[in-house]
């Protein structure tokens, strides 16, 4: 889907990923008989729920899973679709927001951290091209690395649509009260806007000043060369990629006091069927 027109980017719009596509994050952490399964992938709401059935049949039969498995993968996806379709139709504000994206990720030997910021307004960005690139220009050639970050950006993305959900919600409520206050709106705001141009790699801050009774800001037209992520200058010694390599027992150190401790667990990736 493409972006809505950024002529109304400011007034609310339908609920949905803030992503170029509609796709949601599902995690799935199942016990039976002893045997735990955990998994984590991205799934089309669109998609029949009779694939839905079809996944966790095949899940099952590739994993050797025993067959009180089955009923519950399929109870726990269609039950994180329901609650997506749920928000459907409803307004979503989103407005002036450039949002922080954190990364803390164990991938088999590979631990990535980073931080940056990401616009919401841009309904053509995709956290996969974001996670490929960044896998690219760190050298990392472990092939579940890239959609590990993808799946945590979008994880963050979908708790911060809901979010927008009820703001929307909460606007509706006040919009009444707010009218008599905006007559005593400050003659000027100061705006600091982080605007990514990347000239030889090198990102600039920009700072600008605008009259609260002048035009909106229209950040589309400022990130009209489509990128969506930015990382603040001050900051590039902080927030820069950090990128470890684990030996074995790293891992097997890290694997038992994370599962002492009721970890989650690390990050397996799969497509929809």
């Amino acid at each position: 889907m493409k972006s809505p027109a950024s002529a109304s980017w400011k007034a609310p719009l339908k609920f949905r990923m803030p992503t170029a596509e509609n796709l949601i994050p599902i995690r799935l952490d199942i016990e039976v008989d002893g045997q735990r399964y955990k998994d984590a992938f991205t799934w089309n709401p669109y998609d029949p729920d009779s694939e839905v059935v079809m996944f966790a049949k095949r899940t099952v039969k590739d994993l050797k899973l025993s067959p009180g498995f089955l009923p519950q993968i399929v109870q726990s996806i269609q039950s994180q679709l329901a609650t997506f379709r749920s928000y459907e139709g409803q307004d979503m504000y989103v407005g002036d927001k450039i949002i922080p994206i954190k990364l803390d990720l164990q991938v088999n030997h590979i631990v990535i951290r980073d931080q940056f910021l990401w616009d919401l307004n841009n309904f053509d960005s995709d956290p996969e091209e974001f996670a490929r690139t960044l896998c690219k220009d760190l050298g990392i050639e472990d092939p579940e690395v890239e959609p590990a970050i993808a799946f945590a950006i979008r994880e963050q993305l979908y708790e911060i649509a809901i979010q927008n959900v009820t703001t929307a919600r909460e606007n509706r409520i006040s919009k009444k009260g707010r009218r008599a206050a905006e007559h005593f709106t400050p003659r000027f705001l100061c705006c600091f806007l982080l605007i990514w141009s990347e000239i030889g790699g090198i990102f600039f801050l920009i700072r600008m000043a605008c009259k609260a009774s002048g035009a909106a800001l229209d950040l589309m037209k400022l990130f009209s060369f489509g990128s969506s992520v930015v990382r603040k200058r001050k900051e590039w010694d902080y927030y820069k990629p950090v990128l470890d390599l684990l030996s074995n027992e790293d891992v097997h150190a890290l694997e038992a006091k994370e599962e002492r401790s009721g970890w989650e667990g690390k990050l397996v990736l799969r497509e929809s069927i």
